[in-house]
C-alpha cells in the first residue's frame, strides 16, 4: 500500500467517524440538522468527487465520495428529524444555491465546476450557520472538527494536483474551521448570558 493510499483510507475513516458521530446525535435528538444543507452538500460532494477524479485526485478523493453518502444520509435525517424553522432566507439561499449547481453541467470543466461548488457551498452553508448561530448546541462541533482534519488529510493524499482539486478541499477547510469556532463562541457567550 502507497503512502498515498493509506492517507486516502485515513481519510475514509475520518469521514465514517465525523459522520458516524453526527448521526448518532441526531439520533439521540442533540443535533437537528438543516435539510436544504445537507441536500445541496450531498449535490456538491457528489460533483467534487467526479471533478477530483476527472482531475487525477486518486486516493484524495475517495473520502469526497464517502462524504457524498454520508450527506445523503444527513439529508434523508435533516428531513424527517431536522431543523423545522425554516426562514425565507433559508429558501432563497436553498433556491440560489440549487440554480448554481447545472452551471457546472454547462461548463464542463473541472476547474469551473469547482469554482462553482465553491460558491454554491456558501449559500448551502447559510442555512445551517444561521439555525447554529441562534442554538449552537444544536450542530455537533466535533463533526465538523473532524471533516477539518478530513479534507487536511485528501490535500496529501492526492497524486495530482491542481487548482480544481485543491479549491474546494481548502475553502472547506477554512469555511468549517470558522464554523466550529463560532458555534463554541456562541455556546461560551450563551453560558455566560444565562449564569
Amino acid at each position: 500500500m502507497s503512502e498515498k493510499d493509506f492517507l486516502g483510507l485515513l481519510a475514509v475513516a475520518f469521514s465514517l467517524t465525523g459522520h458516524c458521530a453526527y448521526f448518532w446525535s441526531v439520533y439521540r435528538k442533540r443535533t437537528k440538522p438543516h435539510a436544504f444543507s445537507w441536500i445541496i452538500w450531498s449535490l456538491l460532494t457528489g460533483i467534487g468527487f467526479f471533478a477530483q477524479i476527472a482531475k487525477g485526485a486518486g486516493p484524495g478523493a475517495w473520502a469526497m465520495g464517502v462524504t457524498s453518502v454520508g450527506c445523503i444520509v444527513g439529508a434523508i435525517l435533516g428531513l424527517f428529524w431536522g431543523e423545522k424553522d425554516i426562514r425565507k432566507s433559508d429558501v432563497i439561499a436553498f433556491l440560489g444555491g440549487l440554480s448554481a449547481i447545472p452551471l457546472w453541467y454547462f461548463t464542463r470543466d473541472p476547474l469551473s465546476a469547482a469554482i462553482v461548488i465553491t460558491i454554491v457551498e456558501i449559500f448551502a452553508f447559510y442555512p445551517t450557520f444561521r439555525k447554529s448561530y441562534f442554538k449552537p448546541h444544536e450542530e455537533l462541533a466535533f463533526a465538523y472538527a473532524i471533516d477539518v482534519a478530513k479534507y487536511a488529510i485528501t490535500l496529501f493524499a492526492m497524486k495530482q494536483y491542481s487548482l480544481a482539486a485543491l479549491l474546494y478541499p481548502i475553502f472547506i477547510i477554512v469555511f468549517q474551521s470558522g464554523f466550529v469556532a463560532m458555534l463554541l463562541y456562541r455556546r461560551a457567550t450563551l453560558a455566560r448570558v444565562t449564569k
